[in-house]
């Protein structure tokens, strides 16, 4: 069982998909058949970990409790922690400085979603660095939207852009980041940028400067999905609904997650699958819970 704690970041104002999150969080946004944060939860559960913290905004907190309790329900414990300002990626570290004390971490940002055969390999490789940081690139057709990696020719990571207007590479640093214990205390000698932010690319920039940053490459099966945008909000939805109607397996369940992976006995299954018994996803469960 890894040592490694886990951070899910769903603070911000999700205002680019104003108005329909001027009421409610992005991360509690319907994708397909669960709520967004599921999927990045499961991320974090397929890499073994189990003590999570979870960052939301003072006035989306309750409704996230209220939606996934102490975690118990999936043998996970959650520490939920209020980001008073959405100042930075980085900031995460900061809050979450008491509940790591002093243990590695894996930062996954709320709204990201990621798929892929042998995604928990790629985890557990990443986990297996005892020092440094690790994130992960995946190869995009329009790198000036993100922050790209520029590699030397040796491989190594000689530094991230962010939204270069002529990108190094294609590839992107997704929203998954596996850093070691240093980063809270290296996370607050970041200084605000320009528009006020403890950036994230400032703080992994602490790695790479001192050569103990790598970036795992993410290959062609692998889907990497965000939903800053309408259009990706409904892209990803479209593509969960592809996945689980084609094959008739559910994508991004921490229920099924946490059987599989021994967090739960089959009876704490079966009670999750009661719970959802006027539909599919208890028919699921209670299928899963019968082989």
């Amino acid at each position: 069982m890894t040592k490694r704690k886990g951070i899910i970041l769903a603070g911000g104002s999700g205002t680019r998909l104003w108005p329909i999150t001027m009421g409610v969080s992005k991360q509690l946004l319907p994708l397909y058949d669960k709520p967004m944060i599921y999927y990045p939860l499961s991320v974090l559960m397929l890499g073994g970990i189990r003590e999570i913290a979870i960052i939301t905004t003072p006035e989306d907190q309750t409704q996230f409790q209220r939606l996934m309790g102490d975690g118990s329900q999936w043998g996970l414990s959650f520490t939920w922690i209020v980001q008073p300002a959405p100042d930075g990626l980085a900031q995460a570290y900061l809050l979450a400085r008491d509940f790591l004390n002093g243990a590695p971490s894996a930062m996954v940002l709320g709204d990201n979603i990621f798929f892929g055969h042998g995604l928990p390999e790629t985890l557990a490789a990443a986990d297996a660095q005892p020092m440094g940081g690790t994130v992960f690139g995946y190869r995009v057709a329009d790198p000036e939207r993100y922050g790209v990696v520029d590699f030397a020719p040796d491989g190594t990571v000689r530094s991230i852009q962010e939204k270069p207007e002529k990108p190094p590479s294609n590839y992107a640093v997704t929203g998954l980041y596996y850093l070691d214990g240093r980063a809270p205390d290296l996370a607050e000698t970041v200084r605000p940028s320009a528009r006020g932010e403890l950036e994230i690319v400032d703080l992994l920039e602490k790695y790479r400067s001192e050569g103990s940053l790598r970036v795992e490459r993410m290959g062609r099966g692998y889907a990497w999905l965000d939903t800053g945008t309408h259009g990706s909000l409904l892209d990803a939805g479209n593509f969960v609904r592809t996945l689980t109607d084609r094959q008739g397996l559910q994508v991004g369940s921490p229920d099924e997650i946490a059987w599989r992976s021994g967090f739960i006995t089959r009876e704490a299954l079966l009670k999750r699958a009661d719970t959802f018994r006027k539909n599919d996803y208890g028919r699921y469960l209670l299928g899963i819970a019968s082989e």
